[in-house]
């Protein structure tokens, strides 16, 4: 089972091309079912999801950001993924959690997904990305818009990333390493720490 999750990890890529095929209702329940089973800090659960099928809202989102959405206007769904900062300190991480679970879930389904960051991006014109999404789906404002997942049937495949372009020297092990120690170090003639 570990090594089956492990794989789906490793074929999993943003997907920006979709085909016109619907979605199977019960696919759509049983990604949503993974956001809703995603951690939450203190077990509060307050992520919310706004499901956008609507070809004209799809449309309208594609335009929420300058540019890195315009994919939402060619799938079946969209799902908008809210917080709640006044419910939950840590809105972010728990909105976060759900997002990525439902995009694991979408590819063990064998559909595509892609991230749209909405929280701190702006549209062409300057407008908060938050506020356009806000104003376009009637959201109110004690919620905060973090993203938008594309979901879909796949028009392209993408090869997984290759293992050795895995940042493995980005893991440290009991400590960040020091980089005056570092230098110093290599000032004396010694070598530096290696431990990473």
């Amino acid at each position: 089972m570990a090594q089956q999750l492990l794989d789906i990890i490793r074929q999993r890529r943003s997907i920006r091309r979709y085909s016109s095929e619907v979605l199977d209702p019960l696919e759509v329940s049983t990604i949503l079912e993974a956001g809703l089973r995603a951690p939450s800090s203190r077990g509060a659960h307050t992520t919310q999801f706004i499901l956008v099928e609507d070809p004209e809202h799809l449309e309208a989102l594609s335009y929420m950001r300058a540019e890195g959405a315009a994919f939402l206007r060619e799938v079946p769904l969209a799902v908008i993924v809210l917080g709640s900062p006044m419910e939950c300190e840590s809105w972010m991480a728990d909105a976060s959690l759900a997002a990525g679970y439902m995009q694991l879930q979408c590819e063990a389904l064998g559909l595509g997904s892609c991230w749209a960051a909405v929280y701190g991006q702006y549209t062409a014109n300057g407008q908060d990305c938050s506020e356009y999404v806000r104003q376009l789906l009637h959201i109110p404002y004690q919620l905060e818009v973090l993203c938008a997942l594309a979901i879909g049937h796949k028009a392209e495949e993408l090869e997984p990333h290759k293992s050795d372009s895995l940042r493995w020297e980005q893991i440290h092990i009991g400590y960040y390493p020091s980089l005056e120690a570092d230098s110093s170090a290599q000032g004396n003639g010694e070598t530096p720490s290696t431990q990473a």
